[in-house]
């Protein structure tokens, strides 16, 4: 099992930052590919960036390239998700999510283990 919690979320203005940040506990952390995936009222969950065991391959979706970041902390248990010149469209809850193999999957299927998601909502 693992376990994964979320944190960082808030409200910011249009164009503001945030930084997410999921911590896991449980079985070691960098046998997992790691995703973030978030959930806007009323949509179906979407795929926002992942991220390898390594931390050397990160792919991000279409709608966030060139403003989000997603990276790893190994030794921290850590995965982090650096979110730049957000969007009112970006507001939704972000879940982080752990797959049980090392490659990296866009897919919701895909991943195994999940957080409970931590709100993020931007204002125009």
């Amino acid at each position: 099992q693992v376990q994964l919690v979320e944190s960082g979320g808030g409200l910011v203005q249009a164009g503001g930052s945030l930084r997410l940040s999921c911590a896991a506990s449980g079985r070691t952390f960098r046998n997992y590919a790691m995703g973030w995936f978030r959930q806007a009222p009323g949509k179906e969950r979407e795929f926002v960036a992942a991220i390898n065991w390594s931390g050397s391959r990160a792919y991000p979706a279409d709608s966030v390239k060139g403003r989000f970041t997603i990276s790893r902390d190994n030794a921290k248990s850590t995965v982090y998700l650096q979110m730049s010149n957000l969007k009112p469209e970006d507001t939704a809850v972000y879940y982080c999510a752990a797959r049980s193999l090392s490659n990296v999957r866009t897919e919701v299927g895909s991943y195994d283990y999940w957080g409970q998601g931590t709100q993020v909502t931007v204002s125009s």
